[in-house]
């Protein structure tokens, strides 16, 4: 066995990999992470520290070509936001994750990484390669407000859903055939706990729970491994069982409740573009289709099922956590719309009826929610796994895609983390290792951290969210209006919540859209923004992030997003108006109130806002005066979150506005400066309409992987399919290899629309290179749905790799000059090419030392001293440097300098042994090479 380190440290490594440029670097697997970048290992003195990429940052390869490596110093806890690699702002793609949890590879697919960008580590938004320490770069400017005092508490509502009910209840599991999944090798248990009423005559709705991704083993001394089926001495992670709390109460309430397990998904979904959203709703759809055949021919049912009131499947209420929210979400959908069969686990008919979902903390990769099913989804406001709060646009991506009828609720409860609605996820309950996410490393948080005023326990935190499950069960499943306030943004609180300080808004019901920010509207006093442009000029946040985040902001696949706006309000002085205007007249008539969604900076307390209507006649009524405060924050939330506010429409009636034809909105501040967001603005009035789903087309995108071929130029399609009647439009986006930006337009789908045509041409060689991958994904615009969001065409290489030899061209100099070698291919080749060097110790003779030399050298490529004097080959355990020939070159050189000294001594020796590598990457050994020094006096 050739023990070879497959990872070399130095920047110059990454770049000859990733931009072309020759060099020899270091690599040991024993370097620690902390390791200074190497320079070029030449006579050439070494570039600027700035042109190298950030330490931490290394190379290895796989039989699909090079890979971008980052090794943090720490594990990072297997979670459910998605590990991603950015240069700037510029999204390199997603790492696969290495079971040692500290390392992550990305395939560079024919990407470039220029020597001067700005690589960074990013999960959910949180920074992973600041080691938890503060970024300056990120966090520079930031205004340091202190936490206020807890503002006071909410009225309490008169409706409490977090009341147990009267109902005995049952308890069980069950645990079926596992299933197979498209894209998954291995098969996923059909496992579920059951809790649930009993002695009820007639049957029950039912509420199913899918937990979030998790680790799905542990064993022995706390180890926890993503791996499935787990090995002997290893146990399942019981994730399902976490939520045995939340099905209690809702049992207790009448409904019978099941929680599935998914290990078998988490521990597979890494390399699915959709991020296992799929493979989840096929497994919550193979479960339905089970409760339906037993809800049938009961006797067949398993005992723990058979032990429960019958489940009534014409109202399912679907509670997911995590990726598991995104699993029910595209359940619901595929519920309502077909999913390609080529990526659907469950081909049966739909027997059931999702009356709504509830979303805790969840992943939204695709950003796809379905627009016409109700939904709750809860925002933890210390989650430190999907810490951008991207869930969110569950809420704000439904605008405009239906016919607006389903009620869509964002909660926002301040000092919850992400694990703790799990028990199975929580110390101190769970069966196996548990944390807190919110990691706070040696600086306390204000906000998040355990004991702070704002941070719930667990036990609180479990209790609120059993308390707004259950309010969504009742508004949506159980149809009972009287729960709404709790969830619409009326600012009423549920007592059953405890201290738990829970805020509310939304979008759809009884809302008329009025002011909702595109490229049409015209803004005055303030300006339209780009939700997602950090950098640029029409950003809505600054790109120092002087002033937090935001989860209405969150990112997609690319930045900047086009058709993504809000209004941004800025001043100096009270009385300065922004003014709002539509490209046409909206309608207010038939509504109550204007219900704005407005935020302001984290911390701040008493933005004052005058709200105003025009009408098209030129008729102004000012509705009223409404204060703004911030949410607690602090550099590690996400706290720029929408307040929902709402000013009666009286004053506009009074004064004899046509309610029908409203022409502008003015915000007047009347605090003497400060900062305030719009997100939208409707008409409101009270009650919950019965959701009517509209048949809309639904658009999926598929990938294709194909051989290059040898020679000429062959097109592809990308596979798009649109199914469903009607007609709809999507944005889509292209993005070329190795490009920075994507390009993207608008496309009308659907009946009578031309198909989306998206050709991708593979021009075939006979030279070695990298897989290369074209990449499209698209977003609702309106009336239209999406399932799967990306796919694209990859062309794998099917060229052999070039032979690699090594011959002298300075192996014996004098003292002071460099040894060099040439390094040669048998042909070029497409992509950057690796080769070793194993340094040796000389069998005869004296070997040269750490002393012979440059010091910046070898600190440079070792990281060390000089002193004390050692042979080469004992620099460090198993000394290895990498060259690399640059894509299109026949070979490059390799040097290593020497220095003179006034020593009288023998000839002296440097002894290396060349690795290559075959097609799978792994390591070929080669002959062995000497260089001789000898002595200048």
């Amino acid at each position: 066995m050739i023990r070879v380190p497959r990872m070399a440290t130095a920047a110059t490594a990454v770049l000859a990999l990733a931009v072309g440029a020759p060099g020899l670097a270091y690599a040991s697997p024993q370097s620690a992470p902390a390791q200074p970048a190497a320079g070029p290992l030449s006579a050439v003195p070494p570039g600027n520290p700035d042109d190298r990429l950030p330490e931490g940052w290394q190379i290895t390869g796989t039989d699909a070509g090079p890979q971008l490596v980052w090794q943090s110093p720490r594990p990072v806890p297997m979670g459910d936001a998605r590990v991603e690699f950015y240069a700037g702002d510029t999204l390199l793609g997603r790492p696969e994750a290495a079971k040692d949890g500290r390392t992550f590879r990305l395939t560079l697919d024919g990407a470039h990484v220029e020597p001067s960008s700005d690589l960074r580590v990013l999960a959910g938004g949180r920074r992973l390669d600041t080691a938890g320490a503060e970024d300056a770069a990120d966090r520079r400017g930031r205004a340091k407000r202190p936490v206020p005092p807890p503002a006071a508490e909410l009225p309490a509502h008169s409706v409490d859903p977090g009341l147990p009910g009267t109902y005995r209840t049952t308890s069980g599991e069950y645990s079926l055939k596992d299933v197979r999944l498209p894209g998954f090798s291995a098969p996923v248990e059909m496992r579920a706990s059951v809790v649930a009423p009993t002695g009820v005559s007639g049957p029950r709705p039912l509420a199913l729970f899918l937990h979030g991704r998790h680790y799905t083993c542990y064993g022995a001394e706390s180890s926890q491994t993503a791996e499935w089926p787990c090995k002997p001495g290893s146990k399942p992670v019981p994730s399902h069982r976490g939520y045995l709390h939340d099905q209690k109460l809702l049992a207790s309430q009448g409904y019978v409740t099941v929680s599935i397990s998914a290990n078998g998904i988490n521990a597979q979904d890494h390399s699915a573009d959709d991020g296992g959203a799929q493979a989840r709703s096929s497994l919550v759809r193979l479960h339905l289709a089970r409760w339906a055949d037993w809800a049938a021919d009961p006797a067949k049912a398993p005992a723990a099922v058979r032990a429960a009131s019958p489940a009534d499947l014409s109202r399912v209420l679907l509670v997911g956590h995590s990726r598991g929210g995104e699993g029910v979400n595209r359940a619901a959908l595929d519920s309502l719309t077909k999913a390609p069969a080529d990526q659907d686990g469950y081909r049966g008919t739909v027997r059931w009826k999702i009356r709504g979902t509830v979303l805790t903390g969840p992943t939204i990769f695709g950003q796809n929610p379905v627009p016409d099913v109700p939904s709750m989804t809860l925002l933890p406001g210390c989650d430190g796994d999907v810490s951008d709060l991207q869930g969110q646009i569950y809420v704000d991506g439904t605008r405009g895609i239906s016919r607006g009828a389903a009620l869509h609720s964002a909660v926002y409860m301040v000092g919850a983390n992400h694990n703790f609605f799990n028990s199975e996820w929580t110390p101190g309950q769970a069966e196996a290792p548990a944390d807190d996410d919110f990691y706070t490393g040696e600086t306390p948080d204000p906000v998040c951290s355990p004991g702070t005023k704002t941070r719930l326990t667990a036990a609180q935190q479990q209790k609120a969210g059993s308390t707004y499950i259950a309010a969504a069960a009742r508004l949506f499943v159980a149809g009972d209006d009287r729960v709404r306030p709790l969830l619409d943004g009326s600012n009423l609180r549920a007592p059953s919540a405890g201290p738990a300080r829970v805020l509310t808004h939304a979008v759809g019901g009884h809302r008329t859209p009025a002011f909702l920010p595109d490229a049409s509207v015209k803004v005055t006093g303030g300006r339209l923004c780009a939700q997602v442009d950090p950098e640029g000029p029409d950003g809505c946040l600054p790109g120092d992030g002087s002033v937090g985040s935001s989860p209405h902001f969150a990112t997609w696949e690319t930045a900047p997003e086009p058709g993504r706006y809000a209004v941004a309000m800025r001043w100096t002085r009270a009385g300065h108006a922004t003014r709002v205007t539509p490209a046409g007249p909206v309608s207010l008539a038939g509504s109550k109130a204007l219900a704005l969604r407005v935020f302001v900076p984290p911390n701040t307390t008493g933005t004052k806002l005058d709200i105003a209507l025009t009408d098209a006649a030129g008729k102004r009524a000012t509705l009223g005066r409404v204060t703004v405060d911030g949410l607690p924050g602090s550099d590690r939330t996400t706290s720029l979150w929408g307040r929902e506010i709402r000013v009666p429409l009286t004053k506009a009636v009074r004064a004899g506005l046509d309610l029908k034809k409203v022409a502008a909105l003015e915000l007047t501040p009347r605090s003497r400066s400060g900062q305030a967001w719009l997100m939208d603005g409707w008409g409101w009035r009270a009650g919950t309409p019965v959701v009517r789903p509209a048949a809309l087309p639904r658009v999926d995108i598929g990938r294709l992987t194909v051989k290059e071929g040898d020679s000429g130029v062959r097109t592809y399609r990308v596979p798009v399919k649109v199914s469903g009647p009607g007609t709809g439009q999507v944005r889509l986006f292209v993005a070329e290899p190795g490009a920075a930006a994507t390009t993207s337009r608008v496309v009308t789908v659907g009946a009578g629309a031309s198909a989306i045509d998206v050709p991708v041409k593979v021009k075939g060689n006979t030279r070695y290179g990298s897989d290369v991958s074209r990449n499209v994904f698209v977003k609702a615009v309106r009336g239209v749905v999406v399932g799967a969001h990306l796919g694209g065409v990859t062309a794998r290489n099917d060229d052999p790799m070039p032979k690699v030899t090594v011959t002298p061209v300075a192996d014996r100099v004098t003292e002071g000059k460099a040894l060099k070698w040439r390094v040669s291919l048998s042909e070029t080749a497409d992509t950057d090419l690796p080769v070793g060097f194993l340094l040796l110790p000389v069998s005869g003779g004296k070997e040269l030392s750490t002393k012979d030399v440059p010091k910046s050298w070898l600190e440079e490529h070792f990281g060390g001293s000089p002193s004390p004097a050692r042979p080469l080959s004992k620099v460090v355990q198993e000394p290895y440097l990498s060259a690399f020939v640059p894509a299109g070159k026949a070979g490059t050189e390799v040097s290593v300098p020497t220095v003179r000294d006034t020593l009288n001594e023998p000839e002296e020796s440097l002894r290396m042994r060349m690795i290559t590598y075959d097609e799978s990457w792994e390591p070929v050994e080669g002959p062995a090479f000497t260089g001789t020094v000898r002595n200048a006096s």
